[in-house]
This record gives structure tokens, sequence and C-alpha cells, in this order.
């Protein structure tokens, strides 16, 4: 089941914490979570998954930057979240999205236990001006069934700014059963 606005506000300090919180970016059944004011880009034409791709940092200016189509750009959330028996779950606002920006598509899945700032996966159909502080996506909470064990040491956990892929470690992980000594 997913979580309604009253009951994310209720469980706010206990098993959820988005900081800082403002009332007004509350939804019936999410929150609102609002863009930095910095994006990054990746340098290189193209992405190998099995290497750390270069990336460089862009500021968001408060008059606003516009975006180019069909070109990658991540960002992450001014707020930081954390979760604790509930499964956050992002989404791009609809508001957004008709405007042919395309905020957080295929990565929206959090795991239980997440703490942090969201990265947002970001690229647009048609140029458009952004700006820092926009309420661009939202949380929003599922319950969780059965016993589990949260998300404490992963490589995304306790990120301080804009997470470019760290799948290249994954090709660096023993495969089960391999021993690399």
């Amino acid at each position: 089941m997913i979580l309604s606005g009253k009951k994310i506000k209720a469980l706010l300090g206990k098993q959820i914490v988005i900081e800082p919180f403002d009332e007004n970016q509350l939804n019936p059944n999410s929150y609102n979570l609002r863009l930095h004011n910095e994006l990054m880009v990746y340098e290189d034409e193209t992405l190998d998954m099995k290497k750390e791709n270069r990336g460089k940092t862009i500021p968001i200016p408060e008059d606003g930057l516009q975006l180019e189509p069909l070109k990658l750009y991540l960002g992450r959330t001014l707020e930081y979240t954390k979760t604790d028996g509930y499964v956050p779950m992002l989404e791009g606002r609809s508001s957004i999205g008709r405007l042919g920006l395309f905020v957080h598509v295929t990565a929206g899945f959090g795991d239980v236990g997440f703490a942090g700032f969201w990265t947002l996966e970001m690229f647009c159909v048609h140029p458009i001006r952004i700006y820092p502080n926009v309420e661009v996506c939202q949380i929003y909470y599922h319950t969780i069934e059965g016993d589990y064990e949260p998300y404490a040491s992963g490589k995304y956990q306790n990120n301080e700014g804009i997470q470019p892929s760290l799948l290249f470690q994954d090709f660096e992980k023993p495969k089960a059963g391999e021993n690399r000594a």
C-alpha cells in the first residue's frame, strides 16, 4: 500500500526523514522534492558500463538554464531523505512531464533504509529552461512485507551530491563461488 500524505507527515522524524520539510510540498499521497542548483553531464561521447565515466558539474543560475534535447543530465534533490520500514519511490511530476522534461524515468524504485539525496536522471524532448529549487519530482512510500535487510552500506548510501553511475563497481566484484586472490 502507498502511504497517504497525512501518514507521511505523522511518520516524520520517526521512520521517514525529509530535510528540509515544507508542508506546502505535501500532497494527498506523496511529497514534492525540489531540484538543487547544479547538474552533472558526462564528458565522454560514449559511456562505458565497465569504466568510471567522467562528468562535470554545471551550475543552474537563478535566472534559469536551458537544457538541450536528448542529452542526459544528472541532478539531485535539495532534500535529504531517509526511510526505515518503508520503500521510497520517486516519480517526475506530471506538470514537469507535460513540458517535455522527463525526470527519473527508469530508476524510481528506492531501497528500504536508503538515506541520502536522490540523483535525478533528466532529459528533455525539446529545449526547456529549468530553475533551481523547482518542485521537480515526488517521493511516495510503499509498505513492505516480510523480513528484509535494510540498504545500509550500498554504493549510493549516505551520498552528499550528484552520483554518477557506479555500475562499473559491479564488474569488479567477485562472482558467487569465484575467488579473487
